[in-house]
């Protein structure tokens, strides 16, 4: 795979993930959408759907890491080389801030609507106290957690991206170099959905750098009347615990499987 190959299949695939995961989480949060109050099972079958549409669209270019933490434990297994990593941050994030910017155009109705409803963003003193925490919309962008305990919120992220990227590293890639076969890309989606039904609940389960720090920057930047805060004083932890997860997940793939 040439650089251009992995940048434009990071790019296009994160973009899609983000794209359909943000869209699954506006439609159950946003007023004025028909999906409104779908629940947690629409939220995570929604985000395995997304990882199955973008895995598959993307893997013949760039075999479908969409995710830092999978890059770092496929470089630590030896499945990637590490000139290539910047490659696929790179397109990675760029692809997660596009995927965000298009959930936004996809919802602008519905975003306005919401964010003028009296109900949800309340008084105008109510509005500049969340300045600095988490807005009425940030969910559809980031992640958050439950219980704000620094400790936890990172362990759970740690371990929920170990079965991720571990998953991932134990199928092997497919003969032709070019990432998972589609057999492959089933399975991970099928985990990625395990993960949120069994450990998301405490923090979103991230699990991606990415998919949670492009959002968050989108999120900052869009002009959404009263969104309030981007909340930053968490967004570390979406990053580092999924970072943590997969490079644990890459050793114990080569002590283990090796």
């Amino acid at each position: 795979m040439s650089s251009h190959d992995i940048f434009t299949g990071e790019i296009i695939g994160t973009a899609v993930l983000t794209l359909l995961g943000g869209g699954v989480c506006a439609a159950v949060t946003l007023k004025r959408s028909k999906a409104r109050n779908a629940g947690w099972l629409a939220i995570t079958f929604g985000w395995g759907f997304a990882v199955l549409t973008a895995a598959y669209i993307s893997a013949p270019l760039s075999g479908a890491h969409l995710n830092p933490a999978v890059t770092l434990g496929l470089a630590i297994e030896g499945g990637t080389k590490w000139s290539d990593v910047p490659v696929y941050l790179g397109g990675q994030i760029l692809g997660a801030m596009l995927g965000a910017v298009l959930v936004w155009l996809a919802y602008y109705g519905q975003f306005h609507a919401h964010l003028t409803d009296p109900e949800i963003v309340g008084d105008g003193k109510a509005i500049e106290a969340r300045e600095s925490k988490a807005g009425p919309v940030l969910g559809v962008f980031s992640t958050g957690p439950e219980i704000r305990n620094v400790v936890q919120n990172v362990v759970t992220e740690v371990i929920a991206t170990i079965i991720l990227v571990l998953a991932i590293l134990t199928q092997g890639l497919n003969g032709d170099g070019k990432g998972l076969g589609v057999i492959g890309v089933l399975i991970t989606s099928l985990v990625v959905v395990g993960i949120g039904l069994s450990i998301g609940g405490p923090t979103g389960y991230a699990i991606n750098p990415v998919r949670d720090l492009g959002p968050r920057i989108v999120h900052s930047l869009l002009p959404l009347p009263n969104k309030g805060g981007s909340d930053w004083s968490y967004a570390w932890i979406p990053v580092v615990g999924p970072l943590i997860g997969g490079a644990i997940a890459g050793g114990i793939y080569n002590i283990a499987f090796a």
